[in-house]
């Protein structure tokens, strides 16, 4: 049986390897102010952060935070490797925060 990515990321966080990313897949958003000068539209296409591997947006992941009760991809991922990122720790209020965001809430 082959595998498939569904739809099960609420904020589209997942990406191919070597595919665009932008803001505004599976948000609100349609510019994103990041509060230094630079301001992007959400349908400028981003740099891909793998060409060889899926990835997930860590500044659009919330961890499914108000959406689920726990992150999808690593309860449908059939190999174990979405697990939290060390680098990118976040608590309940600042994933709840990023969702608003994301979502225009």
């Amino acid at each position: 049986m082959a595998i498939i990515i569904t739809d099960e990321c609420p904020n589209t966080a997942i990406y191919e390897g070597g595919i665009e990313w932008t803001w505004g897949d599976g948000t609100t958003l349609d510019e994103v102010d990041f509060g230094d000068g630079t301001v992007v539209s959400g349908k400028e296409k981003q740099v891909p952060i793998s060409d060889e591997f899926y990835y997930i947006v860590s500044d659009k992941c919330t961890e499914c935070v108000g959406f689920h009760e726990e992150p999808q991809c690593a309860a449908v991922c059939p190999v174990d490797c979405c697990v939290p990122d060390p680098d990118m720790v976040e608590d309940n209020e600042t994933l709840l925060a990023k969702k608003a965001w994301l979502h225009n809430e």
